[in-house]
Formats: structure tokens, C-alpha cells, sequence
């Protein structure tokens, strides 16, 4: 039977429930409660937006998409939304989702820290991004029912969220800093890490073998 929170269909599928008892065992409650806010709040986006994402696709995409911050599921050092999309595709092919449906879901964990990309590409690559800079930034607030939003965070506590999320990014990358050059991870460890650096674009280009 699908569960309804703000007048928002979870699915009620075999996969979605295996995904959410995944999740549920193998990360934390900020993480789970979190996941579960960027489902609900892509579903608020897409109505929005008048685009249908798969349902199926969009939670699995929504609760995977941190995933990698902290279990790495890769022998290789790579970022972190690379581990949780690596995961997922695993768990939509071993279920014998069509391998399209997996990489769409890879892609939408993959970029959902990407901005620019993302919300010009398929609905469920779109609204996973969109759910992501709602819960974490605050994005659309203003467009979106007050009282659905109530309803979820009624659901899904945000409890010390700020705080809570910034500690769990930083743990979850303080390890491997080296993946998060070029990307917007870099700002937790230059916030948060003493004596952290990036080397710059630049610095990478004058710091090249080439002569000139």
C-alpha cells in the first residue's frame, strides 16, 4: 500500500520499500529524514514545473543521493555522489530495472551537487536536484504550498539540520579531499578543516607539464 504524507504519493513498491529499509540501516536518521524530504519536496517541484518524473525513479534517486557520505561503496577514491550513484544503479539492476531507468537515477545522484546542469535534464534528474536545494538551501520556499511543506517537516523533523548536515558533509569528505577539487564540496573543508587549501584552476594550468 503507498504511504501518503502532504497529499504526496510514496510509491508503494517492493523496490521503494527495500530502499527505504536500506537507507534506514545503513546511514543515520539525518540522512534517512533528509533523503526523504527531497523526495517530497521534488514531487512539490515537479508539480510546479508540470513535469512528470517517474515516481519509482525520483525516490530511489532521492534516498540514495547521499548515500555515499558515509558508507564508500567503491575500492577507488572518487566523490562521494559517485559512490551513492554507483550504489543505486547496483540496487535498480539487481532488481531488474531496464538499464536506462538505472542511469538515469546515476545521473541525477551523480550531479545533484552540480549547479546549472541538472534542472535542464530529465524530470527525475531535475526534481532530485531541486528537492536537494530545497531542503539544504532554502530554494522555492516561496513557491511552494506553506502548508504541504508544514505537513512535511511534520513528517520528516529537520531538527538541528544546519548544523547536523555540515558536520556529517565534512566527516564524510575530510578523508578524501582530493575529490572534491572543482566541485562545491570544497567549501565544507575550507569552512571547516584547518589548513585545508584547494589548488586552484589556475594553479593547475601554470603548474602543468606543458612549457607554455
Amino acid at each position: 500500500m503507498s504511504e501518503v504524507i502532504a497529499g504526496l504519493e510514496i510509491p508503494g513498491t517492493a523496490a521503494v520499500a527495500e530502499a527505504t529499509r536500506h537507507i534506514r540501516e545503513t546511514t543515520s536518521p539525518l540522512l534517512y529524514h533528509h533523503s526523504r524530504r527531497v523526495f517530497l519536496f521534488g514531487l512539490m517541484h515537479a508539480r510546479r514545473l508540470g513535469v512528470e518524473p517517474d515516481p519509482e525513479l525520483l525516490y530511489v534517486a532521492a534516498m540514495f543521493h547521499d548515500a555515499g557520505l558515509l558508507t564508500p561503496f567503491s575500492d577507488a577514491e572518487q566523490r562521494f555522489e559517485v559512490d551513492g550513484a554507483d550504489h543505486a544503479r547496483a540496487f535498480l539492476l539487481d532488481r531488474g530495472f531496464p538499464a536506462a531507468a538505472a542511469e538515469t537515477v546515476w545521473t541525477a545522484i551523480a550531479l545533484h551537487t552540480t549547479p546549472g546542469i541538472p534542472q535542464r535534464m530529465a524530470p527525475e534528474i531535475a526534481t532530485t536536484y531541486l528537492g536537494v536545494l530545497t531542503d539544504v538551501l532554502g530554494f522555492g520556499l516561496d513557491d511552494l504550498d506553506r502548508d504541504q511543506l508544514a505537513e512535511i517537516v511534520a513528517a520528516h523533523p529537520r531538527g538541528n539540520f544546519k548544523d547536523d548536515f555540515l558536520r556529517t558533509t565534512v566527516d564524510g569528505l575530510k578523508n578524501r579531499p582530493d575529490t572534491t577539487n572543482g566541485t562545491v564540496n570544497s567549501d565544507y573543508l575550507e569552512h571547516f578543516v584547518p589548513g585545508f587549501r584547494r589548488t586552484t584552476t589556475v594553479e593547475r594550468i601554470t603548474g602543468s607539464p606543458w612549457p607554455s
